[in-house]
């Protein structure tokens, strides 16, 4: 691994964030080659990481996990090469929340309207807002207080808020996804919260469509039309038309409704990722097949994408964060697997080709493209 990157505009840049630190992968925009650099913050567990190019900056953001120093939130403006180190932590839980905090899952900045403000999902649930670009962050306390806090339950990685949407077109309205709390959608910039869950199934509940409480696994928005949404659940595919107010199954084609991720199109809001896993109780993928399964008509139908993916003996696992794409054409597309792979796709999934392996367990990937 090279001990620095350095990049040109238009180059690509993969960060990866695993269970014993952060890697950074450099590309030109055909996407072939690739140097890479790491690891960063050796030992530590970064579930979140993210590149921040808003008004031309080279921003990265690491949410940091010390066994000793506890979770922080680190920001370099060289590609890796410092980082800074917040003494007392920047993400902290006010007094009296009787809260501390054990993991930042998302990091993730707002619009080009709001260029210094980036927000934060972390465990124990909760949404924190900068308004420094990540030098500090404040408790978002209209989620905090809202009267179904009490009532969340921990999924099988912990009582997370691990997605943050942030709608392109009307700064005002966003989207939160917890485990298991299930979606909540504010119109007023965080200050009131209401759940958007109706159509998703809790498999685990005796209501198997409760107002809040389901496991949500990742959404994300489709490009071009500030309604549509995808959404993965534990046990369930789903897309919204109407700004999550409800949701239609979508799970025609695909070998199993169970998984983690979901990737949308940079520019077309009938395209989509996803990588399905066997099942709940064997969360790999399914046949021990290594495939993504993409639609083009918004879930009405899938078809699988495997060339120059193992075909047999893959007993693959992908997390909600561990699959992400690029905002180029044709589209690229990345994920990191439980294993250590690292797999590339510059269009849009047709072929693949390993980038790395024998990483520690991936839990994120993000791609973007350096101003």
């Amino acid at each position: 691994m090279d001990e620095h990157l350095t990049a040109e505009s238009g180059d690509l840049l993969l960060a990866v964030g695993t269970m014993k630190g952060v890697w950074l992968f450099r590309s030109d925009p055909d996407r072939r080659e690739w140097q890479s650099s790491g690891p960063h913050f050796p030992g530590q567990a970064v579930y979140a990481v993210r590149f921040d190019g808003r008004g031309g900056r080279r921003r990265l953001l690491a949410g940091t996990e010390d066994s000793h120093w506890g979770a922080v939130v680190r920001c370099s403006d060289d590609l890796g090469q410092t980082w800074s180190d917040p003494a007392e932590g920047n993400v902290r839980f006010p007094e009296g929340t009787d809260a501390a905090l054990r993991r930042v899952w998302q990091l993730q900045p707002a619009g080009p309207d709001r260029p210094d403000t980036v927000f934060a999902g972390v465990e124990p649930a909760a949404l924190f807002r900068s308004d420094d670009r990540g030098e500090t962050f404040e408790l978002v306390t209209g989620l905090w207080d809202h009267p179904h806090r009490p009532r969340w339950e921990p999924g099988g990685g912990g009582l997370c808020l691990h997605t943050v949407v942030v709608d392109q077109a009307d700064p005002e309205r966003m989207w939160v996804a917890i485990s298991t709390g299930g979606v909540y959608r504010s119109d007023d910039g965080g200050r009131t919260w209401q759940p958007r869950n109706h159509g998703v199934r809790a498999e685990f509940r005796p209501d198997k469509h409760p107002e809040f409480g389901q496991c949500v696994h990742k959404i994300a928005p489709a490009a071009g039309r500030p309604e549509r949404l995808y959404l993965q659940n534990h046990w369930g595919l789903y897309r919204s038309d109407d700004a999550a107010e409800s949701w239609v199954d979508v799970a025609n084609g695909v070998p199993s409704d169970f998984g983690f991720p979901v990737v949308a199109h940079p520019t077309d809001p009938d395209a989509a990722w996803v990588i399905p896993l066997q099942s709940d109780e064997f969360r790999c993928t399914p046949d021990a097949m290594a495939r993504v399964y993409r639609t083009r008509d918004a879930g009405a139908s899938w078809e699988p994408l495997g060339d120059g993916l193992p075909q047999r003996d893959a007993f693959l696992t992908v997390l909600r964060d561990g699959f992400g794409g690029d905002g180029l054409t044709p589209a690229g597309l990345y994920f990191g697997t439980r294993t250590g792979q690292l797999y590339a796709s510059a269009d849009e999934g047709e072929r693949w080709r390993l980038v790395a392996e024998w990483l520690p367990p991936v839990v994120c990937v993000k791609a973007a493209v350096v101003p």
